[in-house]
């Protein structure tokens, strides 16, 4: 009796919403559009205090300019154009502040002549290759990227504010001045010699002036990357490096010839860091150790 009275439609057929292939289509459509259009407009919400406001200065040429702007760079410098090259306090001022200025990991503050006046004891050599190799927790060079002439200059202008009488370093095109004016001098006095009628026999003869001249080359002197970084230590014998001069101690070095030592001097060897801890030329490096092995022969 009561299945008389149920209702019709429930034995009847079940249909879904969709009815026709198009309405398939758009729900899928939609299935797929609607999350996609939602994720957007949430990223963009998210993002909406950090992206430039339009008229902004961050949307500025130079602004985006550097955003844009490649992490590495390369500098270029003219080591004789001394007009490019920072001076003492400038060095002091990008790379030894951070320190010197404050007494920061036990530098000695600029100014502080009790402080420095130990050091400059030690001689401008050695403040030097301190510099340039770094000593205790002063990485080489601070942690810069200067010039030799750089950091001596910098070296000077904080020994001079605590007493020291450092002189000026010399600029690098001074030698490069230097070797060519004693070329033109050496060309002048060929040329008046070659011009210049012969002596008479009975005349002893005078040697050329161009001897004069090449003697005179020839004991100029060390290069001034030696004075500047390896006699601090190749003049005194510091943390076993073979002193120049000493015969015993060059001996065994010189045998692997010029292109092995000037080889780890720039690699580095022992306690003598690459290049003794300045940016020479490998050019400059084999020059100083030719010279070194010449001295000790």
């Amino acid at each position: 009796m009561s299945a008389a009275h149920e209702p019709e439609e429930l034995d009847g057929p079940h249909e879904g919403p969709i009815k026709t292939p198009k309405q398939l289509i758009l729900t899928v459509l939609f299935a797929f559009l609607v999350p996609i259009f939602g994720i957007v407009l949430l990223v963009m919400f998210v993002t909406s205090d950090k992206r430039p406001a339009a008229g902004s200065s961050a949307m500025t040429p130079e602004a985006i300019a550097e955003r844009i702007r490649p992490v590495g760079t390369v500098e270029i410098k003219d080591a004789s154009d001394v007009a490019s090259m920072k001076t003492g306090e400038q060095v002091f001022g990008a790379q030894c502040t951070a320190c010197h200025a404050t007494g920061a990991l036990g530098a000695p503050k600029l100014g502080d002549a009790a402080a420095w006046g130990p050091r400059i004891k030690t001689g401008f050599d050695a403040l030097l290759h301190s510099a340039f190799a770094g000593k205790g927790q002063m990485p080489p060079q601070g942690g810069g990227d200067f010039s030799d002439f750089e950091i001596a200059r910098a070296v000077v202008y904080m020994t001079g504010k605590a007493g020291g009488t450092f002189p000026e370093p010399t600029a690098p095109a001074a030698s490069a001045a230097a070797a060519a004016t004693m070329a033109v001098a050496t060309n002048a006095t060929t040329a008046a010699t070659a011009a210049s009628p012969p002596a008479p026999q009975s005349t002893p003869a005078t040697p050329p002036a161009t001897t004069t001249v090449a003697a005179a080359a020839n004991t100029s002197g060390p290069p001034a990357l030696y004075n500047q970084v390896c006699s601090a230590c190749h003049a005194t014998g510091v943390a076993g490096a073979p002193k120049v001069g000493d015969k015993t101690a060059w001996a065994p070095r010189a045998a692997q010839g010029i292109d092995t030592l000037t080889a780890s001097a720039i690699q580095g060897k022992g306690a003598m860091p690459p290049k003794g801890g300045s940016s020479a030329s490998d050019a400059d490096i084999k020059a100083v150790v030719t010279y070194m092995v010449g001295a000790s022969k």
